[in-house]
């Protein structure tokens, strides 16, 4: 039988990422390209006396359904350390529990974009996020990211150049694929280009907690005195990803229809998970679990970059991230780093190729993104040399 897809799924493509995780699978292979937290780091002893106690103790609130906006405790354990750690939440902001940040992305799009109308991306940006807008038929526009995040110039000129501009797509923090972090200036200025313009902004901030140094950059939403920045949350980078746990602060009446939208999706996050969370912050340290993240994931990079440093050709640009998960490396010379990754493939180590993160991802790009967070350290070594080869060769 021949079966007809929706066009709205007929053109997309499945994540390049979790195709690689194919060959990842294979022990012998070293892969600096997923993006997933160090299992090392996971509080799972914890997690499994909480998930004892509360089943023994409260079983049916955990296996029960819940009310769609969360599980109410987990719901204001969140809002105060969004209080307490990133200045974040007005009277006008309201908050929903979702399955993973990835959820809050997709729920969004959903509730404020039609086919046709134009969200603003950074270019390179996360294939979660652009999937999801391509889903609904949104058209992409891409902004380049400098060291400093987004040229506004360029933005700006975006802007002027497109109708029906729904919200910019930002992660301002560590960002992915690139690691590089927007200024507090550019912050500022993005808040008020879109003020002016009348265009929402969707931050997006997995990564914020895992600043290697400690200090963190002040988030857009805790400079929204006028209701347009939408924040999405997680607890996959700095507790557990398994949990699919995220949550999403927004104006209320965005937050209504995000409500009504996750009911027709799911009816609401697992019950279980959220007790886990609430517990978890009740009874533990949470920040001297992300202190932990923080001094391993530091150490990491350093030892990556180390090895880049020693192995790569010394005309290859690669960002020195402050925090978060990833480094992004271009070759230049017109390489094409999708056709590349068959001669890392063969050398046993894989990445992600960086036309994976761009508006229009079958033009050829000599960019990459490396992930340094769950392979050892002998093994970041041993696959950055093996990167080494492939690129000298590649350079020839």
């Amino acid at each position: 039988m021949e079966y007809t897809i929706s066009n709205r799924m007929s053109t997309m493509r499945g994540s390049a990422i979790r195709e690689i995780f194919k060959y990842a699978a294979d022990p012998s292979v070293i892969s600096l390209a997923g993006g997933n937290p160090n299992p090392e780091l996971f509080p799972a002893e914890a997690l499994a006396d909480i998930a004892a106690k509360v089943l023994h103790e409260s079983p049916v609130t955990a296996l029960q359904y819940g009310i769609t906006e969360g599980y109410g405790p987990l719901r204001e354990a969140i809002k105060a350390r969004l209080d307490r750690t990133e200045g974040i939440g007005t009277e006008n902001d309201d908050l929903i529990v979702v399955s993973g940040g990835q959820q809050g992305i997709e729920l969004v799009t959903k509730c404020l974009v039609n086919e046709g109308d134009v969200v603003i991306v950074e270019e390179p940006s996360f294939i979660g996020a652009t999937n999801a807008f391509r889903s609904y038929g949104a058209k992409l526009v891409g902004v380049p990211v400098e060291s400093d995040g987004m040229n506004l110039d360029a933005l700006e000129k975006v802007i002027a150049e497109n109708k029906n501009i729904r919200f910019i797509y930002t992660i301002p923090t560590f960002q992915n694929p690139m690691g590089v972090t927007m200024s507090v200036e550019k912050r500022k200025k993005l808040y008020d280009i879109a003020l002016k313009n009348g265009i929402l902004i969707l931050e997006d901030n997995p990564y914020g907690e895992l600043t290697f140094d400690g200090v963190k950059t002040p988030t857009i939403k805790s400079m929204d005195k006028d209701g347009i920045v939408m924040y999405s949350g997680s607890f996959s980078k700095i507790l557990a990803p398994g949990l699919r746990l995220g949550f999403l602060c927004a104006p209320r009446e965005i937050i209504a229809k995000v409500v009504v939208a996750k009911q027709i999706s799911d009816v609401h996050t697992p019950m279980l998970p959220q007790l886990l969370a609430t517990e978890y912050m009740a009874q533990f340290d949470l920040d001297a679990l992300i202190l932990k993240m923080r001094e391993n994931y530091a150490h990491k990079c350093s030892t990556m970059l180390s090895a880049m440093d020693e192995y790569f050709p010394k005309d290859i640009t690669y960002t020195r991230p402050g925090g978060g998960l990833f480094i992004w490396c271009d070759l230049g010379h017109d390489l094409d780093t999708l056709e590349l990754s068959k001669a890392a493939i063969a050398e046993k180590v894989v990445y992600v190729p960086g036309n994976t993160f761009m508006v229009d991802m079958d033009k050829k790009c000599s960019s990459l993104r490396l992930n340094y967070s769950t392979m050892s350290d002998e093994k970041i070594v041993e696959g950055i040399r093996r990167l080494g080869t492939v690129f000298h060769q590649a350079l020839k």
